[in-house]
């Protein structure tokens, strides 16, 4: 036995099914999502059928994706509390920052679409191209958003909801897990609010997402980005339940500590959509009353 003991600070993770399951999983949900933007793919005598079907498609692929999250993490969390070790857990910050770092880029690109299109609207009136903006920004036609109402108002529940977590942070350093519980439960109700209030705003616009490049660029931005609010969100309600199950330790909390640098990303990256896109994009146009 001795001389099986492990001789060093690393966790070498046993071998698992999740990772292939949640692969199928991902090519099931694709195929789907392909059958829904193409229902000729089976040709046009079952175009018919296949459409009929509708949205439900992707749902074998969300299902398969979805167990695997719930069992793979499981094995995960289990994992956390006995192996990860001072050493794993330095390599496990590296990870989550090269993740942040990927997705910085990400946004990145529809920054750098959306000022391509609004820094030179003119140039999507030359020949050859089939937008066309009237040469201003936004384009003629186009009411935008007020930035000063719903948007301001996500605003504010993003920059409180950092603030909670920060407080749950610092709450679990210093060992006080019902203060952290108390933290938790908040900024998880902020970050649903703040979907729900982006989910109105999307109901209620004046434009659609094929109403031109303004648009695309718009929804492509806010969107992704609800869609890591949602993702944020969820992850911190695991770490909620994992408080109040007393998983986490002043020593050891990497599961929440990669949460909330995920959320803090999640608040910076909104501040910089809503001065670019809502604020700035806006330039001399009248938005849209609601």
């Amino acid at each position: 036995m001795a001389a099986e003991a492990q001789k060093h600070p690393y966790h070498l993770v046993d071998p698992s099914i999740w990772p292939l399951v949640g692969t199928a999983g991902g090519m099931l949900l694709a195929f789907g999502g392909v059958t829904v933007m193409h229902p000729a793919i089976f040709g046009e005598a079952n175009k018919a059928a296949v459409a009929s079907l509708g949205a439900w498609k992707i749902a074998p692929g969300l299902l398969v994706i979805a167990l695997t999250m719930w069992k793979w993490w499981a094995d995960v969390i289990r994992e956390s509390r006995v192996n990860h070790t001072q050493a794993v857990q330095l390599g496990l910050r590296y990870g989550m920052i090269l993740f942040i770092t990927s997705e910085v880029f990400f946004f990145l690109a529809f920054f750098w679409a959306f000022f391509d299109a609004s820094l030179f609207p003119g140039a999507y009136n030359m020949p050859g191209r089939t937008e066309v903006t009237g040469g201003v920004w936004p384009p003629k036609g186009v009411l935008p958003f007020d930035p000063f109402d719903l948007p301001l108002m996500n605003t504010l529940i993003l920059l409180l909801s950092g603030t909670t977590v920060t407080w749950a942070h610092h709450a679990l350093i210093e060992g006080d897990n019902k203060s952290a519980v108390r933290g938790l439960w908040l900024t998880v109700i902020l970050g649903a609010f703040f979907t729900c209030v982006q989910a109105y705003e999307y109901a209620h616009a004046a434009f659609g997402f094929r109403d031109g490049i303004y648009s695309s660029t718009f929804y492509m931005a806010t969107g992704f980005h609800g869609f890591h609010v949602l993702v944020g969100t969820i992850f911190l309600l695991v770490c909620l339940v994992r408080a109040t199950k007393g998983h986490f330790k002043p020593e050891q909390h990497f599961g929440f500590e990669a949460a909330a640098w995920y959320w803090h990303f999640v608040d910076v990256v909104w501040i910089f959509l809503f001065f670019a896109i809502y604020w700035w994009g806006l330039g001399s146009a009248v938005p849209a009353a609601h």
